[in-house]
């Protein structure tokens, strides 16, 4: 590797994504040398024991070298790409490694894209832990937009507006275009790749951010209805998930008879927690066996419901609502150990947690704040967690904080389960799946809807009193849904 002594040559490094880790592994290189590249354009993807995230280069100008080949994994602080600043390119003198088939060089656009913003603080009690800026150190300041450059964008119709014509009119109206000479459309770099792996035109989208921001939600309604029904989930091309999880080696018993497969990144992280938390915190878990025929029935009905159109609805959403209510009664359940003070701190809001499988391994994002929202606002939060840990697009901030957590281990038709306590959280419930059973109902045997729960809490925290009413309240909003109502 040839050291850069031109003053013109700026080296990126690897940061620290605000959760202090050591180390990330390239995943894909979005450049290759002698590419343009712009102040904000994400040039790599790397994978971090939380997370993949995407890292966007401070710099306008020319790439140099890339330091390493996607798939190593690379100290933080150390420069993993060269640019020169003036615009020169690379020379006989320099060279650059290869870049593997998969990665597609981005494309240079003229004007500074805007930069990866501040993650959002998730603060316990006692902590002074800062929002970190993805490449660019602790932020001393509240998040501020840099002025952006053009005229004002005009405004334009939200995507809802948008919704409701396309279900009136049968097609969804024509956007405006920016007329020439406007400023380059606004969006953030995640937006931008999900844009192109959809092939939408940023220039036809029409935002509804603050300040004319480009959302994902802008992106996914800018798809055209014969390129994705309206009862269909949007998904990112096949050729897209390929470049961002590598596909696992098939198992063949006519092969090798043993197959070795590298711990790192998520998984490794997670195996580490996992263990951590079994051996720290004593775990207690208690199960209960309940009728939600009523909340099925609750469930088909909000399907129906103005206030839900185009949102997910389904029973995890009233089993989340369910624990919220519980949580509500008996407030202690939500509480964290501190170690160092020998103190229990109990928290007066609530981060729910959902465990979600996906290729790169469990991860439990969970929603802040969970407890203020109304049941419409926790249906739209719970289908973008669910949308975005699918996507693999999961940032480290989305997990961090949680309080309690649910796991649904139904979806893969178990009956229920004994769940290890994501650390520094106090419960986290399990939901089997629902299956049409005989049950005594008004004194006769009738097939009804039934699933088992399983509540493991911390009894450092929590003892089996407490861990029993909650778990008892849960059940019976779920076998009598009008509750949510005389308890909320």
């Amino acid at each position: 590797m040839t050291t850069m002594t031109d003053a013109s040559v700026r080296e990126f490094k690897m940061p620290d994504v605000g959760e202090g880790l050591t180390e990330a592994e390239i995943l894909t290189w979005y450049v290759k040398p002698g590419d343009t590249v712009t102040d904000g354009q994400v040039v790599c993807e790397v994978e971090t024991a939380k997370a993949a995230v995407e890292l966007p280069i401070p710099y306008d100008g020319v790439v140099r070298e890339l330091r390493f080949p996607a798939g190593t994994t690379v100290d933080v602080g150390t420069a993993i790409i060269a640019v020169d600043v003036a615009g020169g390119a690379p020379t006989a003198a320099e060279p650059a490694l290869a870049e593997p088939a998969v990665a597609e060089p981005a494309v240079a656009e003229p004007a500074a894209a805007e930069a990866a913003p501040a993650e959002k603080e998730t603060k316990s009690a006692g902590s002074g832990r800062q929002p970190v800026l993805v490449g660019y150190g602790v932020a001393t300041s509240s998040t501020k937009r840099r002025p952006r450059k053009g005229p004002e964008v005009p405004f334009q119709q939200a995507p809802a507006v948008v919704a409701v014509q396309t279900e009136l009119n049968g097609h969804a109206p024509a956007p405006t275009a920016p007329a020439a000479g406007q400023s380059r459309p606004l969006a953030k770099p995640p937006v931008r790749k999900l844009a192109k792996d959809l092939g939408v035109d940023l220039a036809t989208v029409i935002p509804s951010g603050p300040d004319g921001i480009i959302t994902r939600e802008d992106v996914h309604a800018a798809v055209t209805p014969t390129e994705v029904p309206a009862t269909a989930p949007v998904q990112a091309p096949a050729q897209a998930q390929a470049q961002v999880i590598p596909a696992a080696p098939a198992a063949s018993y006519d092969s090798a008879r043993e197959t070795r497969i590298p711990v790192k990144g998520v998984r490794k992280a997670t195996a580490l927690a996992m263990v951590g938390s079994a051996f720290t915190a004593p775990h207690v878990t208690e199960f209960v066996t309940v009728d939600v025929t009523r909340t099925l029935k609750l469930v088909e009905e909000l399907k129906q419901d103005k206030d839900f159109q185009g949102l997910r609805v389904n029973p995890l959403l009233l089993i989340a609502k369910a624990l919220l209510v519980a949580i509500k009664r008996h407030p202690d359940i939500n509480a964290s150990w501190d170690e160092a003070n020998q103190e229990i701190v109990v928290k007066h809001y609530v981060n729910l947690g959902i465990a979600a499988a996906t290729p790169r391994g469990l991860i439990v994002p969970n929603i802040k704040d969970a407890h203020a929202k109304t049941l419409p606002q926790l249906a739209e939060s719970l289908g973008e967690l669910v949308a975005t840990a699918k996507e693999g697009r999961t940032s480290p901030a989305a997990m961090q904080g949680g309080t309690v957590t649910i796991t649904n281990v139904g979806v893969f038709g178990v009956d229920t389960g004994t769940p290890i306590l994501p650390p520094g959280e106090s419960a986290i419930l399990a939901v089997g799946a629902i299956k049409l059973q005989p049950w005594v109902h008004k004194g006769k045997v009738k097939p009804r809807q039934v699933t088992t729960l399983a509540l493991s809490f911390d009894h450092r925290l929590v003892d089996g009193e407490l861990g029993s009413k909650v778990l008892a309240d849960v059940a019976a909003i779920l076998e009598q849904p009008k509750k949510l109502i005389t308890w909320a």
